[in-house]
């Protein structure tokens, strides 16, 4: 093994629900979403209308800034609605499958000498290219540009994520021939970051083509914007591009099969998850299909697509996102509990600052919930971000140049090397309870509207 990278900077929130590894249900789709939010900055333009019959892997919109940028359809069926919000601005694009499984057969190339061109254009084509993240700003890489070096995490350290080598059991010639193509597209090289405590388990020490790198630490020692920093931080000027692995099992199923094929392995979990396990489904399955493993008798309960700390809350009618392989479900915490915080015996409530006697129980599980604690109030000035934030950047000042829209500083205080997710542990240890991953997001559409 190679030279560990350490982080000691970080948190694993104790949060009780961790799905058990077994497959608890398969699911037959009923009805999919494709969801343009999913994607930064994408201004869809769509190619289908209600009522049209598509296969899986038949364009349904494209990007109006970059036409060639498709996104197609996870199941063969009818175009059942397209959901608009304000401004007639595209949310969702439902289609109700008809379970036949027929599916476009892609012409993709095949041999050791395929050339990058071959390999972008059976990308575009097929819509697995938004599946190809560039750093900075976390949007769709640009299929013009040849980034500096490719960077996938092989760890999961978010809340209750899904174990990665579990979900891809049985899937490592699919993602072996991912990473294989993934290389030709760079000169840079694939970058496989691995959990140094259990790297020599399992089989994701033994990819081919590949450039091993060890973490050992707390989350978000998992998020590959973390890892980046400590591998190759991200100057002006140079771009990066990322895959989560579960997507480059994708990628290769593509040039294995020449099908376009999106199922994935999720885990639903959380404190009010019944059963918590993992589903065998597609991308974009509907909540309602999966609820019989959301417990609905203690009251009203989040259920949110992603992780507790950067997920999006989507609802019982709502559907899995383009980009996670978990669903987690939280009670909500609309409940006011007077003089809370000087309550010294709360066994039962985690505290980041060792407030509770809880702290005396290191290895508890909590069953927490949607409550935030408190109101937001202004910037505390303290160091409370700097300890779960592993990264060489000075947060709550890059936070207030956001805030101030001050483009030069925001560019040297680090706004290239962080997206959303990386920021969420701050966000959940404020003591302001300031929303610091939409600051972020404010702050990098900011940067795409004035850099451009």
């Amino acid at each position: 093994m190679s030279e560990q990278i350490r982080l000691k900077k970080g948190l694993d929130l104790p949060v009780k629900g961790a799905a058990l590894r077994k497959i608890s249900m398969t699911v037959v789709p009923d009805v999919v979403a494709l969801k343009p939010t999913d994607f930064r900055n994408l201004t869809p333009k769509m190619l289908v209308k209600e009522g049209d019959v598509v296969k899986a892997g038949t364009p349904v919109f494209a990007d109006k800034r970059n036409p060639d940028i498709l996104f197609t359809s996870p199941v063969s069926g009818t175009v059942d609605a397209i959901v608009r919000g304000e401004k007639r601005k595209l949310l969702e694009v439902r289609i109700k499958s008809d379970n036949s499984g027929s599916a476009v057969k892609f012409n993709v190339p095949t041999g050791f000498f395929i050339d990058r061109e071959s390999i972008i254009k059976v990308l575009l084509e097929s819509g697995l290219w938004p599946c190809i993240k560039q750093r900075p700003y976390g949007t769709i890489a640009d299929p013009s540009v040849t980034p500096k070096a490719i960077f996938i995490s092989a760890m999961a350290t978010a809340p209750l994520a899904a174990e990665l080598e579990y979900v891809l059991d049985g899937e490592f010639d699919a993602v072996q021939a991912g990473l294989t193509v993934l290389g030709k597209l760079t000169e840079g090289g694939v970058h496989l970051s691995l959990d140094a405590r259990n790297a020599d388990a399992g089989s994701f020490n033994k990819f081919e083509g590949v450039v091993y790198h060890y973490f050992k630490g707390l989350h978000p020692a998992g998020n590959v914007g973390v890892q980046i920093s400590h591998i190759s931080p991200i100057s002006k000027g140079e771009t990066l591009w990322t895959v989560d692995l579960f997507l480059v099992a994708a990628i290769g199923k593509l040039f294995l099969k020449g099908v376009y094929d999106m199922s994935r392995t999720i885990a639903v979990a959380g404190p009010e998850a019944v059963n918590p396990s993992y589903v065998k489904c597609c991308a974009g399955v509907s909540m309602e299909q999966i609820s019989d493993l959301f417990n609905f008798a203690h009251g009203d309960i989040r259920i949110i697509s992603g992780d507790l700390l950067s997920g999006k809350a989507v609802g019982r009618e709502g559907f899995l996102g383009f980009f996670d392989n978990l669903v987690t479900v939280l009670p909500e915490g609309n409940y006011y509990e007077m003089f809370g915080w000087v309550k010294p015996f709360r066994l039962k409530k985690f505290s980041f600052s060792r407030t509770y006697f809880s702290r005396l129980l290191p290895h508890k599980k909590y069953n927490m919930d949607t409550n935030t604690n408190g109101g937001e109030r202004a910037f505390v000035l303290s160091d409370v971000y700097g300890k779960v934030l592993p990264m060489d950047i000075y947060p709550v000042y890059l936070f207030k140049a956001i805030l101030a829209g001050d483009i030069e500083k925001m560019e040297n205080l680090g706004i290239y090397e962080i997206v959303e997710e990386d920021v969420a542990l701050c966000e959940f240890v404020c003591p302001s309870k300031i929303e610091i991953q939409s600051i972020v997001s404010e702050g990098i559409e900011l940067m795409i509207k004035e850099m451009s």
